[in-house]
């Protein structure tokens, strides 16, 4: 099914005729129309295009409405205050608008795909090898999973990338150590879970790093194989591997526990660019774009000055010629341009990597590789508070495991839906999956519904609650609509267009009709907090309609199946917003 036409669209178009009829010369200009407690829309372009020829803009209004038709779509438009029009639209305009995005067969409610779709590589959820994932690695990973839904679903193809820390000195220690201790990691993968893989590791590090620091002997054989580390020495590799893949049975339980989907070939590490340092080097020094100082070399910039204020340069190989990550970043967006035909690169990496990053990107535009047709952008987010405004951590003032805190919230949930069980009918099987879902969710949407670029404070006992702006109040809200269509009987969601709708029934529909244009700006301006207020508001309209306006118990039978299809294309929409998202939406709550 093609696209439909939003509402807001079919205004726009009618407003730009009345406007170049009466004024030519504004052929083409924004009408500026906006959602409005007046009436349905208010437009307040028609000041600024009045100022510019000279006109009284309260005439101009008055000239523009006399050219607008009313009838089918447009009920009613009125001149407001110095040349404001109010614009209230026809009921059944709103009712056959929302009936075709409900006749959508392909499950996309009308939502068109973007105008110009390119390749994005999304590089998100980057945990390091042979360490446990804690609460600083969930934005990342959250955010980045609902901007890869997000531009999917817009119709973008996005490559993945988990840029895993899986490089560097520590591994010669561990090699070292587990090539010394042959069978400290002897088990097969399917006999392990997740939290025993990195239980092992754990204890393999703390038992190498102890080692290390106390024979010196034991440290000079440690960094002896670094250097067959990156040298690609066979055995040495082997022994690599092994971390690697005890580490991704660990973060494959993780990430399933935070119902995201991440696949082994998505994970391209650090490691995934060895084998172009040494050629990215080369062509930044050849280019002139990096040059030698001291032995290392370095790109410098003359805005980014040091505390004394000293040029700041990247380093993108030591003096000892050891390359940095700044070596491995730039050869990945080699990679990402030139091998996946990336148009964009979209880096979720917290805020307090954006000096790094603004190196990066800018030695790579000056290399060429970045240009006028490819972009590379830092979605940077902030840190997850406590509840007292500090960084999170336990009560040891240790950092807190991201698997615990997930446990955590799926047992504070599930105590929530317990509660109410009985009275919907829940099987204990289905408390234990919805517990799951609501308490994942509400971590989730705490996250997705604060800017990214904001800190914000991690508090369970606010995130599981049903009221206020919470994941668990959305999905109440989509149960409580699938409750009322399970006991509607023979009663069936209709379109009646014939009907006057009723003041919570519009802003109902006129905030569905926003659904499709509110996701393709979430995705293009890469803005998950802007999908989740729209929901919140949806939700919040349901509840007002809900007070105003019996739907089983309404006036006639046509208004019953008026009301089942509002309610139930309000539940289609809660139900995909939501999987934009990442959250699930349980049928019984």
């Amino acid at each position: 099914m093609a696209s439909v036409t939003s509402l807001s669209d079919s205004v726009q178009q009618h407003l730009a005729s009345a406007l170049s009829a009466a004024l030519p010369e504004a052929a083409g200009a924004d009408p500026l129309l906006r959602r409005s407690d007046r009436a349905d829309y208010q437009a307040n372009g028609i000041l600024a295009l009045a100022k510019k020829a000279k006109a009284n803009p309260r005439e101009l209004a008055t000239q523009v409405v006399s050219g607008i038709v009313t009838g089918e779509v447009i009920a009613d438009v009125e001149v407001s205050g110095p040349g404001f029009l109010n614009i209230t639209l026809a009921d059944k305009a709103i009712t056959e608008n929302l009936a075709a995005r409900y006749a959508d067969d392909t499950g996309r409610l009308g939502v068109p795909f973007a105008a110009h779709p390119g390749t994005t590589v999304i590089d998100y959820a980057q945990p390091n090898v042979a360490k446990e994932m804690h609460v600083g690695h969930l934005r990342s990973a959250v955010i980045g999973d609902a901007m890869v839904r997000l531009l999917e679903f817009t119709g973008e193809n996005v490559v993945r990338r988990h840029h895993i820390g899986d490089w560097g000195t520590q591994f010669g220690m561990l090699i070292q150590y587990l090539d010394e201790h042959p069978h400290e990691l002897d088990h097969k993968e399917s006999e392990v879970s997740g939290e025993e893989a990195m239980s092992n590791l754990d204890r393999l590090y703390k038992t190498a790093r102890k080692l290390f620091d106390s024979d010196e002997e034991f440290k000079t054989r440690a960094r002896r194989r670094v250097v067959d580390l990156q040298a690609g020495d066979e055995k040495t590799l082997a022994i690599w591997q092994k971390f690697v893949d005890e580490s991704k049975i660990y973060f494959f339980s993780v990430f399933d526990k935070l119902d995201m989907e991440v696949r082994d070939p998505d994970i391209v590490g650090e490691s995934g660019y060895n084998d172009m340092l040494a050629e990215t080097c080369r062509l930044l020094e050849e280019s002139g774009v990096a040059v030698r100082s001291e032995g290392a070399l370095c790109v410098f910039f003359d805005d980014i000055k040091g505390p004394e204020g000293n040029p700041v340069p990247l380093i993108v190989q030591k003096s000892d010629g050891g390359y940095g990550y700044a070596a491995t970043d730039l050869s990945a967006i080699r990679d990402r341009v030139f091998n996946l035909k990336a148009s964009t690169l979209l880096y979720v990496v917290d805020a307090r990597q954006a000096l790094h990053f603004r190196m990066v990107f800018e030695t790579a535009r000056r290399a060429g590789w970045l240009n006028d047709d490819v972009s590379a952008v830092q979605l940077a987010f902030g840190t997850v508070l406590g509840k007292d405004g500090k960084p999170f951590k336990t009560r040891e003032g240790e950092t807190v495991k991201l698997e615990n805190l997930l446990d955590e919230a799926v047992e504070r949930a599930t105590a929530v839906v317990r509660e109410k069980a009985e009275k919907v009918g829940l099987t204990e099987d289905e408390i234990v999956e919805n517990g799951r879902y609501v308490g994942v969710g509400a971590v989730k949407y705490a996250d997705l519904s604060t800017s990214a670029v904001r800190d914000y404070k991690f508090d369970l006992d606010q995130m599981v609650s049903l009221n206020g702006d919470t994941s668990v109040y959305l999905q109440y809200a989509y149960a409580r609509i699938r409750s009322i269509l399970r006991k509607a009987g023979e009663a069936r969601p209709v379109a009646h267009p014939e009907l006057e709708l009723a003041p919570a029934e519009r802003a109902l529909g006129l905030h569905l009709d926003q659904f499709a244009e509110t996701v393709l700006e979430v995705a293009a301006a890469r803005e998950p907090h802007k999908m989740a207020a729209y929901l919140y508001q949806l939700a919040s309209l349901l509840t007002s309609f809900y007070d105003q306006c019996p739907v089983l118990k309404a006036d006639s039978p046509a208004q019953v199946e008026n009301r089942l299809f509002l309610v139930d294309l309000t539940a289609r929409t809660l139900h995909q917003g939501m999987a934009l998202l990442g959250i699930r939406t349980p049928d019984k709550l």
